[in-house]
């Protein structure tokens, strides 16, 4: 049964959480964005913001109330914890008879606590979860972050100007995937946070907290809040025959018009919570006696991504932003079963041209090969 908290029980619940060993990560302003990092009560969250987001715009603004949940989503994704922008792999040193010794990194990690889940977010994980730890060869850095996290999501009341996921049947309530699942609720002078269980751990946790079941006037204005961010979604996308159509469109004079204005700097990679290239460094010393390999980020925009021996593979910025959306959209299905898009809308925030995924879709479907 649903469960209505307040703030101190939602603050009783983080408590939990670390009593349980866990490392909190969830939403809090920095530099300007909400972004996640390190929190320790409701304090750290974004008490009282919202963002304002757009093509090529966002920035914060206060809100009326207290919200603690009340904006969409920033920068940062989840994947910067289960998936980490860098990652040493492994070390080598040269021993006093001149042999090499070779120590791999541990693959253990933290037990995470993720507060702030959001659905399209959900989503998201649970793709990277068929990328990165199904199949024949697991990554085991990312099983090993994935295996000990918590996850608290928090439904969605507010929409962001570039959200989308209700085209993406990603959002905005999270229906799976989640311990526990929070709705905040403010309304009439009341300030709660209607909270459900998906997991034995959360049903565990839940039965410790400080609440009462959930009434009807809560329940309905949760409904109501979800109901609300689904209708205002600032973005649609049109997905039915989407894989085909992109596949029957590979020369498309939408390309040429969007690669005219893309940068091709890689924002909309690394923003994106599903995107999972990587490049891989060796360096060594001065003196040559250690050295290492470490995994980081990278993008299909970068010319060196593709690069095999006499230049790069796709070297025009046509060619890169054309395989990105394609196998964002199209090439993904046939990979992993799904979409790689979630609707989340940051790849069109942070695009400093405001490119925005959704309206090319839209102007090849409007003239599309037959």
């Amino acid at each position: 049964m649903p469960v209505s908290i307040d703030r101190d029980g939602l603050d009783e619940l983080l408590a939990a959480l670390r009593r349980r060993g866990y490392e909190l990560v969830g939403p809090t302003v920095r530099d300007g964005a909400i972004v996640y990092d390190g929190i320790e009560t409701t304090e750290d969250l974004p008490v009282g913001w919202t963002d304002e987001q757009d093509g090529g715009t966002y920035r914060l603004a206060r809100r009326e109330d207290e919200a603690l949940f009340g904006y969409a989503v920033g920068p940062h994704s989840w994947k910067r914890y289960l998936h980490p922008p860098e990652l040493t792999l492994w070390r080598a040193r040269r021993g006093a008879e001149g042999e090499l010794e070779v120590t791999e990194e541990p693959t253990e990690a933290p037990d995470y606590a993720f507060v702030g889940v959001r659905s399209c977010e959900l989503r998201a994980i649970e793709i990277q979860d068929r990328v990165l730890a199904g199949g024949e060869y697991p990554d085991p850095f990312y099983v090993a972050r994935r295996q000990g996290a918590f996850v608290l999501a928090v439904n969605c009341t507010v929409a962001g100007g570039t959200c989308f996921c209700v085209s993406m049947d990603a959002g905005p309530r999270a229906e799976a995937g989640y311990d526990l699942a929070l709705t905040e609720v403010i309304e009439d002078g009341r300030h709660c946070f209607v909270c459900e269980a998906g997991s034995e751990r959360g049903a565990e946790l839940l039965a410790e907290l400080p609440g009462s079941p959930a009434g009807e006037p809560e329940l309905a204005a949760a409904e109501a809040g979800v109901a609300r961010a689904a209708a205002n979604q600032g973005r649609v996308m049109e997905t039915e025959g989407i894989k085909e159509l992109l596949y029957d469109n590979l020369e498309h004079p939408r390309w040429d018009e969007v690669s005219e204005r893309c940068l091709t700097c890689g924002n909309c990679t690394m923003v994106c919570p599903t995107c999972f290239c990587t490049t891989v460094e060796d360096t060594s010393d001065l003196s040559g006696e250690t050295a290492e390999r470490t995994r980081r980020w990278d993008s299909c925009f970068t010319m060196d991504f593709s690069y095999v021996h006499g230049g790069s593979v796709r070297s025009s910025s046509r060619s890169r932003y054309r395989q990105w959306m394609t196998h964002k959209l199209a090439t993904w299905i046939d990979q992993f079963g799904t979409s790689g898009c979630v609707g989340c809308g940051r790849c069109i925030t942070w695009c400093p041209v405001a490119i925005d995924i959704t309206e090319e879709v839209a102007a090849i479907r409007a003239d599309a090969v037959d």
